[in-house]
C-alpha cells in the first residue's frame, strides 16, 4: 500500500492534462504527499502523450516513484504508453470503483485519468481510493502473473 509520508508519487501529463495535473499536485502536496513532476510544463504547447507515458514508465522502472498518475485528454493514450514498460500496470479510471478494482484485482501502480472526462473532485477521489486499496491477491494473483509473462515490453 502507498504511504504518503515516505513513498513518492510521480505525475506526468500531456498539454490536455496539464491543468488537472497541476491542480492535483497542489492538493496532494498540501496533504503531505511527496510528488515527482515529470511534465509537461505548459498547456500552451501541444506535446505527444507517448513521451510523458514513457517518462512515467521510466520513473516506475527505475524506482524513482512507487505509484504514478498519468493524465491526457481521455487517459487512454497515455495509459497505453505507460503500459509499454514491464513494471508498469496503468489503469484508466473514471470513478472510485474503477480505481478500487484497478488496485484490488489488477495490482495497478499507475492510475490514468482523462482530463476531458472527469472533474478535479472526481479525480482526487479516484486517486485517494487507488492509494488506499490493497491488492487482494488470491485468485487475482494468477491473472496478474499471466499479464507479466506474455508480450513484449520495454
Amino acid at each position: 500500500m502507498f504511504n504518503k509520508s515516505s513513498d513518492i508519487v510521480a505525475f506526468s501529463s500531456d498539454h490536455a492534462g496539464y491543468d488537472l495535473k497541476n491542480k492535483l499536485i497542489d492538493i496532494l502536496t498540501n496533504e503531505g504527499y511527496k510528488i515527482l513532476d515529470l511534465g509537461t510544463n505548459s498547456a500552451d504547447i501541444s506535446v505527444d502523450y507517448p513521451d510523458f507515458g514513457f517518462a512515467m514508465g521510466e520513473a516506475i522502472a527505475s524506482n524513482k516513484a512507487k505509484f504514478g498518475v498519468v493524465i491526457c485528454g481521455s487517459g487512454i493514450g497515455i495509459s497505453i504508453a505507460a503500459n509499454r514498460f514491464a513494471n508498469v500496470v496503468a489503469a484508466l479510471c473514471l470513478n472510485e470503483e474503477m480505481a478500487k478494482l484497478a488496485r484490488e484485482h489488477n495490482n495497478a501502480n499507475v492510475i490514468a485519468l482523462g482530463a476531458r472526462m472527469i472533474d478535479v473532485k472526481t479525480a482526487k477521489s479516484c486517486i485517494e481510493r487507488f492509494f488506499t486499496t490493497e491488492f487482494a491477491g488470491g485468485r487475482h494473483q494468477k491473472r496478474v502473473e499471466k499479464l507479466k509473462s506474455k508480450g513484449q515490453v520495454i
